[in-house]
């Protein structure tokens, strides 16, 4: 007897269906689920007011993290030398987004777990067994941070945003705001990035121009160079271990 597939795939399905939602219905009776509910009421206790304050406070900061991370740590140097290392290479996705910014993220936290440390003992960890308080640990978590950023911020990027500020001029480094450093650091960054980025550049941009200059000559001009000059910079880099000494490159650009 041949059989109605449609009509009995139809009932497959449905029977799947009911199967599914009568299993979760029974998990749903028998396991407890936690649930999470964030309300905002009336108190009269002025410590209650002010701690759920700090909550909100906090939950804002959370939001800008992300930022923070990138901007103000070694993320944006390690991921835009990476970008041209791929760019030279011309393996277009490879490797991919996610690698590369995975990757920019381990060498940032290895990069950034000392001074990070220093912040967790000094400031937050206090803060947390209630030896400090909200003024003295934020100033205290800002100050080391500072600190760090300056070393790599030019004195010319500084002074821009210095006067772009319109604030007095400081005495000394310490002096200079967190929120005017931070922009005066991105900038530098930048500019080493590129810098680094246009030596990677230089051996993998000559390897090109002398296969175009080879295939001109041999009137292969229908070839596009690329086809040729690729496996070359790929074994080029494999032999000079190119992971390696981009690696080393970074971090001790950072460590010394």
């Amino acid at each position: 007897m041949k059989k109605n597939y449609p009509n009995f795939l139809i009932r497959l399905l449905s029977l799947s269906c009911f199967g599914l939602l009568f299993h979760e219905a029974i998990f749903a009776q028998t396991v407890p689920i936690p649930s999470f509910n964030l309300e905002i009421g009336q108190s009269s206790d002025p410590k209650q007011v002010a701690s759920t304050l700090q909550i909100i406070v906090l939950l804002t900061v959370l939001t800008l993290a992300p930022a923070l991370i990138v901007m103000t740590t070694s993320f944006t140097r390690i991921i835009i030398v990476l970008s041209f290392l791929r760019n030279a290479l011309g393996t277009q996705q490879s490797p991919p987004n996610q690698v590369l910014v995975g990757f920019a993220l381990f060498l940032t936290f290895f990069i950034m777990a000392p001074l990070w440390s220093n912040v967790y003992e000094q400031a937050l960890q206090p803060y947390f067994n209630n030896q400090l308080s909200q003024e003295d640990m934020i100033e205290r978590t800002t100050e080391p941070v500072k600190k760090w950023m300056i070393q790599f911020t030019r004195p010319k990027d500084l002074a821009l945003f210095v006067g772009i500020a319109k604030i007095d001029r400081p005495k000394n480094l310490n002096d200079v705001p967190i929120w005017v450093v931070m922009p005066a650091f991105v900038i530098s960054e930048l500019k080493t990035a590129f810098q680094m980025g246009f030596i990677i550049y230089i051996p993998f941009l000559v390897i090109d121009m002398v296969v175009s200059a080879v295939l001109m000559s041999m009137g292969m001009m229908m070839l596009p160079p690329i086809m040729i000059s690729l496996p070359f910079k790929i074994m080029l880099f494999v032999l000079v271990d190119g992971w390696y000494l981009i690696t080393e490159s970074l971090v001790k650009s950072f460590t010394g």
